[in-house]
């Protein structure tokens, strides 16, 4: 195996770059600050046959204690243009937190309803960012405001497609099926005035640290279980009274029950035991299954 890839590591331990902050080694890492950086570890890990993993923000993803087998890409490549007609064209490593920052400054709508959700604009891309409205009735989804995108596809092709090409659900798209790399995005914006959206923001960085258990403090992944369709998967896991349910470091959140925290020395197998029991008591107690909307990195 050589890759022929600058500042190359080995023995890396991702658990500092994940929101759990829990995960094992990978066999190799490296940071990438350009979009010809970015494309030249996958072409390299491709031209070896090497397994490998995008990594954003570290959000939504549980990475196991072995660790992983292969090559971690972390992708900083977070160049951000101002483009004319309101809108904004961002390498798939620019954090959303940051668009947010310089849209709002501008008096663009549209990435304010993903305020205080850590992720990048692959990771974004990748599972269709999304929360509720304003008044909170509807789910607003990053491919409402996704107009083109450039991609390196799975074939290793250089590709300009459109956001039909994502065909996006909700946690879902085409990424998650084929191995194509999100390179960059050009979002649609509109005007707002400015008090508006400051507004919508605040509204929403409130509701989540008042529903939702602050990572800082408590370190998760996010939501752990789909949404069941009226019903919620926290509702069913607080109905069968497994709020503050602990195995080892995991705990199910006493603030939301579809977050599993760590409790500060969690391991992965903690989390994944933690998973299977809360699946099982549901199950028993109310005939539902509930499905992980989260990604397992590593070797189990």
């Amino acid at each position: 195996m050589s890759l022929n890839i600058p500042n190359l590591e080995r023995n890396k331990f991702l658990a500092p770059f994940t929101t759990y902050k829990i995960g094992g080694p990978a066999d190799l890492f490296v940071e990438v600050h350009t979009i010809d950086e970015l494309t030249h570890a996958v072409f390299e890990a491709r031209r070896e046959k090497i397994p490998f993993f995008l990594l954003g923000c570290g959000a939504n993803i549980l990475v196991t204690d072995k660790g992983f087998r292969g090559l971690i890409i972390r992708n900083l490549a977070n160049k951000v243009t101002i483009l004319d007609d309101n809108k904004i064209l961002a390498e798939s490593g620019a954090i959303i937190t940051d668009l947010i920052e310089q849209s709002k400054n501008l008096g663009l709508s549209g990435f304010e309803h993903f305020a205080d959700i850590p992720s990048t604009v692959g990771g974004a891309m990748w599972q269709n960012l999304h929360f509720l409205s304003p008044d909170r009735k509807r789910t607003v989804f990053i491919e409402e405001i996704v107009q083109t995108s450039r991609i390196l596809t799975e074939e290793g092709q250089f590709l300009a497609v459109g956001v039909d090409y994502f065909q996006y659900g909700y946690d879902t798209s085409i990424l998650q099926v084929r191995k194509d790399i999100v390179l960059e995005v050009t979002f649609q914006l509109r005007p707002k005035p400015k008090e508006e959206i400051f507004g919508v923001i605040d509204a929403n960085i409130a509701w989540r640290r008042a529903k939702q258990p602050l990572l800082a403090e408590f370190p998760s992944c996010g939501s752990v279980f789909k949404k069941i369709e009226g019903i919620g998967a926290g509702r069913l896991i607080d109905q069968a009274g497994l709020k503050g349910k602990r195995i080892g470091g995991a705990e199910v959140s006493p603030k939301h029950a579809n977050f599993i925290v760590n409790m500060g020395n969690a391991k992965a197998a903690d989390v994944l035991e933690l998973i299977k029991y809360v699946q099982e008591e549901v199950k028993r107690k109310s005939g539902h299954a509930l499905e992980t909307e989260i990604t397992v990195i590593g070797e189990l």
